[in-house]
């Protein structure tokens, strides 16, 4: 499946393009693991290395770790760069999937 493909799996779905090697993007694991429990049956949640996917990293203009971009029916509603408070980030999520 293309990253344009997976965006449009479903009517909301989460990218977070992160690194193994970074600190803030291990910090965030576990709350968007969590997300991904409460949110699996409405939302997909695609987590991408950018090591190992700079191609999508550089379509998508990534120059730091985590992003995270929201998109509602392929399209681009939110990004965030950086580490963000789980309850911010799931109501985030939730604003586009209502």
């Amino acid at each position: 499946m293309t990253y344009d493909q997976a965006i449009r799996n479903t009517p909301v779905t989460l990218v977070e393009f992160y690194a193994s090697w970074c600190p803030h993007c291990h910090k965030m694991m576990p709350v968007v693991e969590q997300i991904k429990e409460l949110l699996a049956d409405s939302v997909d949640i695609i987590q991408l290395d950018i090591d190992n996917n700079q191609e999508a990293a550089n379509a998508n203009k990534v120059d730091s770790v985590p992003t995270f971009i929201i998109y509602k029916n392929g399209e681009e509603q939110w990004r965030h760069s950086g580490e963000i408070e789980g309850n911010d980030l799931l109501n985030k999520i939730q604003s586009y999937s209502n």
